[in-house]
């Protein structure tokens, strides 16, 4: 049985940093690339950053390229995402998820079935 659940988030202000924690079970990260994704109210969720199963390639959504980081720990099946030069309109609900298939970049939220329960980011002053 898949389960994800993600923690790390917080609040924090502008220019702030958070690191997020997925763990998953039920799978092994290295079988599937995975994603970050994240959704703020009355938005779409959408994906920031993906590592690919072979950990040798990543992608990021130019709203966070440069400022966030995607690693993951194969020995604790854990995928974390640094989160630096934090911004508000980096607030959202923050996802990670399997792709199901090798490579990034991750598609529509809409393609995949296995989610956690999301972990808060509010980042004001």
């Amino acid at each position: 049985q898949v389960q994800l659940v993600e923690s790390g988030g917080g609040l924090v202000q502008p220019g702030g940093s958070l690191r997020l924690s997925c763990v998953a079970s039920g799978f092994t990260l290295d079988s599937y690339a995975i994603g970050w994704f994240r959704q703020a109210p009355g938005q779409e969720r959408e994906g920031v950053s993906c590592l690919s199963s072979s950990g040798e390639s990543t992608y990021y959504a130019d709203s966070v390229k440069g400022r966030f980081t995607i690693s993951r720990d194969n020995a604790k099946n854990t995928v974390y995402l640094q989160m630096n030069s934090l911004k508000p309109e980096d607030t959202a609900v923050y996802y990670c998820a399997p792709l199901g298939y090798y490579y990034c970049p991750p598609g529509p939220s809409t393609e995949y079935d296995y989610w956690g329960q999301g972990t808060q980011v509010t980042v004001t002053s």
